[in-house]
C-alpha cells in the first residue's frame, strides 16, 4: 500500500462508478416485434440503474411470461424466466431468503392481474422492499392478441369478435386496495417521465407498484394515443407532483379542485378559481390516491377527468422481511435454535410390529 509523504495532504478520489448502462446490455438477442414499447423501459432501466449504486452481483430481474417476462434476457444481471403470473411468489422467496439483492419484478397485465392477480395482491399488501414494473398494453401479446383484463369493453380481439363485455380493470386502484406503500404510472413514450418515476420506485422503501403504458405495435397500436399524442395529451393527461397543484392543459389554463371528495375540472382563465383554489398534490394522503386513482375515463366519456401519471401514492410501513427475520430472532432467542431433524420426526413415533 502507498504510504502518504509527510506534509502531503490526501487526495480526493471520486467516487468510480460500478458500471455504466452498456455493461447492463446482455449479449442476447432481443426478439421483440420492432418499435415495441419494450424497448424504451429496457433501455431507461438500464439508464437508471447505474445511478443506484447497487453492485451487479445484487441485482436481480425475475419475471413470469408474457413478451415483457423476456426482460430478464435482456439484462446482463442475474435474472430468472419463471412460471406464468407466479414472478411476485419467486421474488418473495428471494427477498425473503436473501434481504440484502435489489429485486425487480417484470410482468405484464395478462401475467399479473389475470392468473398473477392473487400473488400480485398478496405481494403489495405484503410490502416487501422490491420493484414491480407492470408493462400495460391492454392486450396479450405474446399469444397473438386476445383481450386481457386491462382491455377496454368492446375491444375487437381474437378472442373477442363481437367486443370485449368485461369491464376493464385498473391496476392502481387494485394496488391501493391492496394497501400498495407505492404506488405510480407513467409512459413509454415519455422517456424522461418514465426514468423519473423508476428512480422514486427504488427510493421507496416496500414494495414499489409502477404501472408502465406500453404500446404494442402488432396487435393493440395506438391503445395509449390519446395521452402520449402530441395534440391530445396536454388536455388529457395530468402530471402529478408532490406539493404541486393539479393543473393540466396546453397553457395549464385548467386544474382540478375538490368539492367535497368530488374532483371537478375548473378553467382557471374564467371561473373565478385560482391555482391557491386548486387540489394540491399529497401523495401520502391515501384516501385521495384512492380519488386520483378512478380517473380512469377515456377521452370523451361523460364526466371524464384527466388520466394522472406520476406517484399517486407513497408511505413507508413495515417490511415483510424484516417483520419476519424479527420474528425467527424472537423464536431463537425464547426457544433456541431447533433441530431439523427433530421437526421431521415430529414429536410422536409408530412401532409397527
Amino acid at each position: 500500500m502507498a504510504e502518504l509523504i509527510e506534509g502531503t495532504e490526501p487526495i480526493a478520489l471520486s467516487p468510480i462508478p460500478l458500471y455504466t448502462s452498456k455493461d447492463l446490455v446482455s449479449d442476447q438477442d432481443i426478439r421483440w416485434c420492432p418499435g415495441c414499447g419494450d424497448y424504451s423501459i429496457l433501455k431507461q432501466v438500464q439508464a437508471v440503474i447505474p445511478e443506484f449504486g447497487i453492485p451487479r452481483e445484487n441485482l436481480v430481474f425475475i419475471s413470469g411470461i408474457g413478451c415483457s417476462s423476456r426482460f430478464p434476457y435482456y439484462m446482463e444481471t442475474f435474472g430468472v424466466h419463471s412460471i406464468h403470473g407466479r414472478a411476485a411468489a419467486i421474488a418473495s422467496g428471494l427477498k425473503m431468503s436473501r434481504p440484502e439483492l435489489s429485486v425487480w419484478i417484470v410482468s405484464g397485465d395478462g401475467d399479473s392481474l389475470s392468473i398473477g392477480a392473487n400473488h400480485f395482491v398478496q405481494l403489495l399488501r405484503r410490502n416487501l422492499n422490491v420493484n414491480l414494473l407492470l408493462f400495460n398494453n391492454e392486450i396479450y401479446g405474446l399469444t397473438k392478441g386476445q383481450f386481457s383484463p386491462t382491455s377496454h369493453a368492446g375491444i375487437v380481439t381474437k378472442s373477442t369478435p363481437y367486443g370485449a363485455i368485461d369491464h376493464p380493470l385498473n391496476p392502481a386502484s387494485l394496488a391501493l386496495g391492496a394497501d400498495g406503500s407505492f404506488v405510480a404510472r407513467t409512459l413509454d413514450r415519455d422517456v424522461k417521465h418514465l426514468r423519473e418515476t423508476l428512480k422514486r420506485a427504488q427510493e421507496h422503501i416496500g414494495t414499489s407498484m409502477v404501472e408502465i403504458y406500453q404500446n404494442c405495435v402488432i396487435f393493440n397500436d395506438g391503445a395509449f394515443e390519446p395521452f402520449t399524442d402530441k395534440g391530445q395529451k396536454a388536455t388529457n393527461d395530468i402530471f402529478l407532483e408532490q406539493g404541486k397543484p393539479l393543473v393540466f392543459g396546453a397553457k395549464g389554463e385548467f386544474g382540478i379542485r375538490l368539492d367535497g371528495i368530488k374532483p371537478t375540472v375548473v378553467n382557471l382563465n374564467d371561473s373565478g378559481f385560482s391555482k391557491n383554489d386548486l387540489w394540491i398534490h399529497d401523495e401520502t394522503d391515501q384516501s385521495k390516491a384512492a380519488i386520483l386513482s378512478r380517473f380512469f375515463d377515456m377521452p370523451g366519456d361523460e364526466g371524464f377527468l384527466p388520466r394522472p401519471f406520476g406517484v399517486l401514492f407513497a408511505k413507508p410501513r413495515a417490511l415483510y422481511e424484516e417483520d419476519m427475520q424479527n420474528q425467527i430472532n424472537n423464536a431463537v432467542s425464547t426457544k433456541g435454535a431447533g433441530s431439523l431433524d427433530k421437526l421431521l420426526s415430529g414429536r410422536e413415533t409408530w412401532v409397527i410390529e
